[in-house]
Formats: structure tokens, C-alpha cells, sequence
């Protein structure tokens, strides 16, 4: 996936690069060097101190909103923790703010001629959609399904795999005609060889709500109440949507569109399929974290 960006020679404009007084970047009110290059992504803040306790040192702790920073070092490398709360809308403003901090000149408010790469690893908890895959255990996304139309506001390329995938998925799913368009990206194959061993691999469905756009229903009817079946159905070349969570799919868009490598793994809390859900997730996700970090 690619698309044209804004030309270096070009000054970005004040109400769209907001810079704090204090040199820093609004939401994540953080400045250029204080993120490492690789950076955990989490969706809860109080997940922060629990993955940065395993620093050697820790440099920086910054907050403002349910945007936590914590960076540090870990075996001489310097990375970033950093919670994004809920949703495609926050990574959207996670991603870019990040992405201006390693690639736009706060100075002279103009794009860097050199380009800085990032590894952003999100870890994240999901619902399984495939009954084969027990909970506590670890989902790696290979592609994100989006069902929240960020990516609508871009203009993205997508490659012809994930037009394929797009194309399977409108024939074999009767999706209804006036919702936002699904879309597939693909993973970070860098990221996903290094972090990806021993853990199941496939489609996660990124969905824009926790109730209606998951096919759940408490007061109010969904327009596909038997999405979540037509997803445990879906195939195409071996490719099958594994878990559902809410960030994956505008994660893997725009890191692709700003030239990042991005990957999520999410251990599995609750499975749609067996109706089953961990005794102890917190434990589950701490056993994830273990090994991701073992993995940087």
C-alpha cells in the first residue's frame, strides 16, 4: 500500500501540525526525542507501567488524555510504551502524531528529507472467531480487516493481494450496501517473522464499536445478525478471519501509508464459537508481553 506525500519543500500550517508551547506534539504531548524507534502500542493506560517495570531504565513518563508514554531502555535499546485507548479514530491520532515526530521538522514546520522508519507492535486483547483457538492463547494478524472507514479519507493504493481479499469477502459475505467499505492491509512481514513464532497467524476483523459492528446485540437489532458467522465461514486461499478487536486495521493502513512497519498480537479473552472466556486474561496478557519483549 502506498500514497503520494505532502512535498518536503512545502510548510505545514499551524492548525494542522499543533505544537504545544512547549515544543511538543498536541495529544501525545510528547517531543521528537523523546520516543524510541520501537514502540509498543497498548489500549489501556494501565497496561503502560506493567510492560515499561520490565525496563532497565526508565527515561521518560509522559500523560495527557488516555495518551501514556512511557519510554526506556530494554537490553541497550531504547523503546517506547505508549497506550492509545480504544478505537481506529485514536490510532489515526496515535499514528500521525507519532509518525511527525521522527519526519517533520518542528522547526521549520516542513517534512524531513531523510525518512525514519518505526516499528510499532501493538499487544492487544481479542475475540476469537474460530473454534479451534482456545483462549489465553496468542493471535498474530496477518492482515486487518477494517470495517471503520478511515482509510476512506485517505488515498490509498492497495496491492493486489489485499484487492483479492476485499473481493472474496463482498462475494462470500452479504455486507450490507450502505455501510462503510471493507478493506484488507497486510502486516509487516519484518515484524510479523520476528514476533510471530508459535502463535496462530490470520485475518483479525477490525470493527468501529464493541456491540453492533461485533454482531452483538443487547437492546438494539443488527442489520447482520449473523455476521460473526458468515466471518467463522470466510476463506480464501487459506486466509480465514481468526478474532475481532478495534484498532488493527487503521494501525496496519496508515503505518503502511507513512512508510512504518507495524504488527498485532492479541492474546484471546473470549471465544464467540466455544462461548468461552479466560479465568485470568491479565495473566494471559503478561505471558504475551514476556514474550514480545524477549522478541525486540
Amino acid at each position: 500500500m502506498q500514497q503520494e506525500i505532502r512535498s518536503s519543500n512545502e510548510t505545514i500550517p499551524a492548525t494542522e501540525l499543533i505544537i504545544t508551547d512547549k515544543g511538543r506534539i498536541y495529544h501525545l504531548d510528547l517531543e521528537p526525542n523523546e520516543i524510541g524507534l520501537t514502540i509498543i502500542l497498548v489500549g489501556d493506560q494501565e497496561r503502560v507501567p506493567t510492560i515499561s517495570k520490565y525496563f532497565d531504565r526508565i527515561e521518560i513518563k509522559r500523560e495527557k488524555r488516555e495518551f501514556v508514554t512511557h519510554t526506556g531502555l530494554l537490553n541497550n535499546k531504547r523503546v517506547s510504551v505508549i497506550s492509545t485507548g480504544i478505537g481506529c479514530d485514536n490510532i489515526d491520532i496515535v499514528v500521525n502524531e507519532l509518525d511527525a515526530l521522527v519526519n517533520i521538522d518542528f522547526k521549520n514546520k516542513k517534512i524531513k528529507n531523510e525518512h525514519t522508519s518505526l516499528n510499532l507492535v501493538r499487544i492487544g486483547t481479542c475475540g476469537g472467531l474460530q473454534k479451534e483457538i482456545p483462549v489465553d492463547e496468542f493471535v498474530l494478524s496477518t492482515y486487518g480487516l477494517g470495517f471503520d472507514g478511515l482509510l476512506a479519507f485517505y488515498n490509498p493504493q492497495y496491492n493486489l493481494d489485499e484487492l483479492a481479499l476485499q473481493k472474496a469477502f463482498l462475494q462470500q459475505i452479504p455486507w450490507p450496501i450502505n455501510a462503510n467499505q471493507p478493506y484488507f492491509v497486510k502486516a509487516s512481514e519484518f515484524l510479523s517473522k520476528k514476533m510471530g513464532k508459535g502463535m496462530h497467524q490470520g485475518i483479525t476483523a477490525t470493527a468501529n464499536g464493541f456491540y453492533g459492528p461485533q454482531g452483538r446485540s443487547l437492546r438494539l437489532s443488527t442489520k447482520l445478525p449473523d455476521m460473526n458467522e458468515y466471518l467463522n465461514r470466510f476463506e480464501y486461499k487459506k486466509h480465514k478471519i481468526l478474532n475481532f478487536e478495534m484498532e488493527t486495521s487503521a494501525l496496519y493502513g496508515l503505518s503502511a501509508l507513512l512508510g512504518h512497519h507495524a504488527v498485532t498480537i492479541c492474546a484471546v479473552i473470549g471465544n464467540r464459537f466455544s462461548n468461552t472466556f479466560s479465568k485470568d486474561y491479565k495473566k494471559a496478557v503478561e505471558n504475551l508481553v514476556n514474550i514480545i519483549l524477549s522478541r525486540i
